[in-house]
């Protein structure tokens, strides 16, 4: 197994060759500064949710939501932080209500969220991977020409050769909310695979906001929780 876990805390902070930068760690602070460095001039990428890093190479054409400069903590540990509090707020009957400035999310290390094995820890992250790959096509933006584009910047970024293979073959299945639904093994794992999800979209779009509910239907989460997901996303914005 490829090292997911690196590969999805990188998604977060990383400048690729592909979009006009070099490959290297960025701290979270600059998220600002990058994404409009990424989004002006003659870039195709939109408002994302993420700047930088690899999903920003599928985050093309359309609305994304742009993390706030406050997130300080990895990929695996942001998703899993986020699903985590939601879990937490639901399961104590929370009022959903605006967040006043940015989400203090729990450290969800050593729980269902993000386990303290590695190996779990890992394979969680290459299927909160996938989800995420697959939701970058909600929108039906990735047409045969944008999928030779995308090509060409993949090898750019030099991933492992099982990295690549997992994202090609995403990219090649049909968008379907069962097939990634079924990657959850546990409710913790659902949210999180939600959460992961909802990150990578712009979940005001009407294909993007069809998809988030038939994976929610899917992955048979309770209404309240995933209202909790989206009002804690929100927070990070």
């Amino acid at each position: 197994m490829f090292n997911a876990k690196s590969l999805l805390d990188s998604v977060i902070g990383q400048v690729t060759q592909a979009t006009g930068g070099k490959p290297g760690a960025q701290g979270a602070g600059d998220l600002g500064k990058m994404a409009k460095d990424l989004w002006s001039g003659q870039s195709t990428l939109g408002k994302g949710a993420m700047a930088g890093g690899l999903m920003s190479i599928l985050m093309t054409k359309g609305g994304r939501k742009m993390l706030g400069t406050g997130v300080k903590v990895g990929g695996a540990a942001l998703i899993g932080g986020l699903a985590y509090k939601a879990y937490q707020d639901w399961q104590a009957g929370k009022a959903i209500t605006a967040q006043p400035g940015p989400v203090a999310l729990p450290q969800p290390e050593g729980t269902r969220f993000l386990p303290s094995d590695a190996a779990q820890a890992n394979d969680l992250s290459a299927r909160l991977l996938q989800a995420m790959v697959a939701a970058a096509k909600a929108d039906g933006h990735v047409t045969p020409e944008e999928r030779a584009r995308i090509d060409a910047q993949l090898a750019a970024l030099g991933l492992e050769a099982e990295a690549a293979a997992l994202i090609a073959a995403e990219l090649d299945a049909p968008l379907d909310a069962g097939r990634i639904a079924a990657l959850a093994r546990s409710e913790e794992e659902a949210a999180e695979i939600y959460a992961a999800s909802l990150l990578t979209v712009d979940s005001e779009g009407a294909a993007e906001k069809g998809y988030l509910a038939m994976l929610a239907a899917r992955l048979k989460l309770d209404p309240g929780l995933v209202a909790h997901l989206h009002a804690n996303a929100q927070a990070l914005t």
